[in-house]
């Protein structure tokens, strides 16, 4: 039985508008109008390129951050980086900072390599610094100009030697990266790999542990480590990741004298499992059994020797 309103009986049926609808009201005009064009994919928050755009922003974004200039604060460590010819733009001094014979010896240093001195009132320095642990100097450091690693391949294919690498996996402590571009210096290396994320770059520690190479030894950055090892086996080098479990020690290796890549892991983490599988050569260093790990630089320093050792007797 078909359910009624009202009170009586079977009445006609109330409707629930308040007056007839003459034509479409305007509804259907207004669905009809078009909105405009359609954005872009990236500019479409539900779609995959519009991640992707956000994730290239955020990745740049952090790249502006590494490569703005440095500012490296306190008496010792600006003496330590003038000693060592870290490149600067700029010592800044407190208006009325205390005379000791740190701060002479840096303005020393500065007046003799040219670099400018300039006063500032120290709330400017507070705010340069971000706190107020200056001790009233600073040295301002520019962005370190990295490499291409192509052109490194170009470079010492022209001096037609044979050349001689290391790729820094997982590296994040910046005295590492130092020390290992001191001993590929030492040792006739030609170059330092790094990647872009996730890795130390070249500050001012990573230049006052190079005691100065890092202003004369090429340092490249990466974006991507394994292609990197790809492109120079393309190029006819060997490339040879240094972790346990390998095939060789370096008393059994004696491919030093060829163009060669070594890839040094943390001491934690080792070489990355992709970088791993694209190495021609696993090689560990012989050590007392109760050590169980080196150090990258040490490492590093290791290997390099060993194989300047090969090549200074293959000359001979």
């Amino acid at each position: 039985m078909a359910r009624t309103h009202g009170r009586g009986g079977a009445g006609p049926r109330k409707s629930n508008k308040k007056g007839a609808t003459k034509g479409s009201g305007g509804q259907i005009r207004k669905g009809l109008q078009g909105k405009g064009p359609t954005p872009k994919a990236e500019d479409r928050i539900y779609h995959a390129k519009h991640k992707a755009k956000k994730l290239r922003e955020r990745r740049d974004s952090g790249r502006h951050v590494k490569e703005t200039a440095e500012m490296v604060v306190g008496r010792n460590p600006v003496v330590e980086c003038l000693h060592a010819k870290v490149p600067a733009t700029s010592l800044y001094i407190v208006q009325g900072t205390r005379n000791d014979n740190r701060l002479s010896e840096a303005v020393a240093i500065a007046n003799s390599r040219n670099i400018p001195i300039l006063e500032v009132p120290r709330h400017e320095m507070d705010l340069m610094t971000g706190n107020g642990m200056h001790q009233g100097i600073g040295l301002q450091i520019p962005p370190y100009k990295y490499a291409e690693v192509h052109e490194l391949m170009d470079r010492v294919r022209e001096s037609e030697e044979p050349g001689m690498f290391v790729v820094l996996d997982n590296i994040t402590d910046p005295r590492n990266l130092g020390a290992v571009i001191r001993s590929v210096a030492a040792f006739g290396g030609h170059g330092v790999i790094i990647p872009e994320r996730r890795s130390a770059s070249v500050t001012a520690v990573a230049w006052r542990t190079s005691a100065g190479t890092a202003a004369r030894l090429p340092v490249a950055r990466v974006t991507n480590v394994t292609r990197t090892v790809q492109e120079f086996q393309k190029a006819g080098y060997q490339v040879v990741g240094l972790d346990a479990g390998g095939e060789h020690t370096l008393d059994s290796y004696q491919g030093g004298t060829d163009p060669v890549v070594i890839v040094i892991g943390s001491e934690g983490k080792g070489i990355s499992r992709l970088v791993r599988e694209n190495c021609d050569v696993i090689m560990s260093i012989p050590m007392t059994p109760w050590v169980e790990s080196l150090n990258a630089s040490v490492a590093a320093g290791a290997v390099l020797s060993e194989f300047a050792r090969q090549r200074r007797a293959a000359a001979d």
